[in-house]
């Protein structure tokens, strides 16, 4: 998993729960 493309789908899985996190926290917030 950490051969090759390993660490740019890292990032991309990084990047896309902490747009989820956003989107949860907002709505606990609104």
């Amino acid at each position: 998993m950490s051969n090759g493309y390993g660490n740019g789908s890292t990032f991309t899985l990084i990047v896309v729960l902490f747009i989820l996190l956003i989107i949860v926290g907002a709505s606990f917030v609104y």
